[in-house]
């Protein structure tokens, strides 16, 4: 397969197909198309076209991978397309399919009652989410503790959404997890998405990062080194430098330092 195929699962289109887009009848929904090129297989965009013409508008919104499934026999290709020029904004938006993107389904602890007003948290890594709750329901500084699971967070941010229902309304969300260039990029890469889909930006709860760095002579070398981008720890405000100076040194820090028997010394002290 081409470099584009390897990157975009597809390689565009020849001259001669690339005529036949221009040409072609299009439902006004994908009318650019003709003053447009997209780099897209003709065939493929005829079955968007075919799919609208056929009454797609008037079906009922499902999801992504279910549209996909029903339109090219793959459910994860609209999901490829969706990032691809033909979806840039004026022109063709996945409302228009009558699909959406379902969130990433995140698991969580509702607070105790007296937290029912206060932040959301976000934590990484299993182990500590489970801490955190239990140091919730004593402390109840949370009205959820909502589990992250590394990356996946990015792509369930939007769940979010369903944890305000449940809560009675949005609020503030926190974000705690490993010190290091991948556990400071997964809330910032979260915080653009969730912006996208009007949602609080995911802040740092900086009380705990400050617990973690406390470990600093505990750190332990990045497997990969690499030279971290300074913008990642901007993220972490007045604590930005000194987070900065470990991930220079190659250095990192899990977040499970701040376990449930420092959290227990923290609440009993």
């Amino acid at each position: 397969m081409s470099r584009w195929g390897d990157a975009f699962g597809f390689t565009p289109p020849p001259d001669e197909e690339a005529r036949r887009v221009r040409e072609f009848a299009w439902v006004p929904e994908l009318a650019f198309l003709r003053e447009t090129r997209v780099n897209l297989p003709f065939d493929e965009l005829r079955q968007l076209n075919d799919f609208l013409a056929a009454g797609g508008r008037d079906r009922e919104v499902v999801p992504i991978k279910e549209r996909s499934l029903h339109l090219f026999g793959d459910e994860k290709r609209l999901d490829v397309l969706a990032d691809s020029a033909l979806f840039r904004e004026g022109r063709l938006r996945l409302a228009q399919l009558r699909c959406e993107v379902v969130a990433e389904p995140l698991a969580w602890k509702r607070g105790p009652a007296a937290a029912s007003p206060q932040p959301v948290i976000v934590i990484e890594n299993a182990a500590t989410w489970h801490s955190y709750d239990r140091w919730n329901q004593a402390t109840a500084q949370f009205s959820a503790v909502v589990y992250g699971g590394g990356n996946r967070f990015v792509d369930g941010v939007g769940f979010l959404a369903e944890i305000f229902r449940e809560l009675g309304g949005p609020r503030r969300v926190f974000y705690f997890g490993d010190l290091d260039a991948a556990g400071l990029a997964i809330p910032q890469r979260a915080t653009r998405r969730a912006r996208e889909l009007g949602l609080p930006a995911i802040e740092p709860h900086l009380w705990s990062y400050r617990r973690l760095l406390t470990f600093a002579g505990k750190a332990e070398p990045v497997a990969e080194a690499g030279q971290p981008s300074a913008e990642l720890c901007v993220w972490l405000g007045e604590l930005g430098g000194e987070v900065g100076a470990q991930l220079t040194a190659d250095k990192r820090l899990a977040q499970e330092h701040v376990g449930w028997e420092l959290l227990r010394q923290l609440h009993d002290g």
